[in-house]
């Protein structure tokens, strides 16, 4: 799930007078290409807005309980390639499953969204909605800035990736603390974890220094700021294999080889957290060798 802002497949029909006091146009009353589930077809105080839509399912934006509490409602709909039996048990034990696993790392202090309700037989989670982008879009964003001329780039300064460094310990520490818990995410990317920014009170003092004449240095340190907070967990597992541990990590690898190849060089130090944040560590990236060789004769053979 990646929760980057996206214009659902909507079509306008016609206007409407709203009655909300946050904006003073009409509202526009909108057609959804997809059905809505029925959990979002009641009166509320902010009509849902389609975010993603995967092959599982689809990510909707809407509120919990009250019009200042922002919340994420995935919900996987049935699928008609399935006989319908055995389509409501997979998705009602696979949300259940999703719901029981968040719940148990926030417990043990992982950063994950909170569980606000479900609905397993009708096929619904709504979770904590994360202010904030994807890791992935704050990484390009910040790779953006950087000289693109090769040589320029070996030749800059260790401190001067010091922001994406610190980030990337912060990723590692967070999958640590994951994978303390004896679960396995099975889908980790850059895109599903979210870098969620810090209090309004930090973020005033920030803007206030920014007027104040910061420089480029400093305002491009700023796009990688905030709390890791890892989303997604519709393939995870409960494991305290060092193999899966292990392959989690690798997945990671090859997905921000792909998405960062700018910065691959750096992954190496995600592993170092990772080792120094989880008693366990060690071992796990002993095994992640054996991983990552058996990955590369996959890719010779093909």
């Amino acid at each position: 799930m990646d929760p980057s802002p996206q214009s659902p497949p909507t079509k306008k029909r016609k206007m409407a007078t709203s009655t909300s006091t946050s904006t003073a146009a009409p509202a526009v009353v909108e057609e959804h290409q997809f059905p809505l589930p029925p959990i979002l077809t009641h009166p509320s105080a902010a009509p849902p807005t389609l975010i993603t839509q995967g092959a599982e399912g689809r990510l909707y934006k809407t509120t919990f309980f009250s019009p200042d509490i922002p919340c994420a409602l995935k919900y996987r709909p049935p699928k008609p390639y399935r006989h319908p039996v055995l389509d409501a048990r997979l998705t009602k034990a696979r949300l259940a499953f999703e719901a029981k696993v968040l719940e148990r790392c926030r417990r043990e202090g992982v950063p994950v969204p909170a569980v606000y309700a479900q609905n397993a037989a009708a096929g619904w989670i709504a979770v904590e909605w994360i202010e904030g982008a994807p890791v992935r879009v704050k990484i390009n964003e910040w790779l953006g800035q950087r000289p693109k001329n090769e040589e320029e780039e070996r030749s800059a300064a260790e401190q001067d990736q010091g922001p994406l460094i610190e980030l990337m310990k912060r990723i590692g520490a967070a999958i640590a603390g994951l994978h303390r818990t004896g679960v396995v995410h099975g889908d980790l990317t850059t895109s599903n974890m979210m870098l969620r920014p810090h209090t309004k009170k930090t973020t005033t003092t920030t803007t206030s220094e920014q007027t104040n004449g910061v420089s480029k240095e400093e305002e491009n340190a700023k796009l990688l700021e905030g709390d890791v907070v890892i989303i997604d967990f519709g393939l995870a597992n409960q494991s305290q294999s060092d193999e899966d541990r292990a392959t989690d990590l690798y997945v990671l690898e090859r997905a921000f080889a792909s998405t960062h190849p700018r910065a691959e060089n750096l992954f190496e130090h995600l592993l170092e957290s990772y080792k120094q944040s989880f008693k366990k560590g060690a071992s796990v990236l002993h095994k992640l060798e054996d991983v990552r060789m058996r990955g590369r004769k996959r890719s010779m053979i093909g």
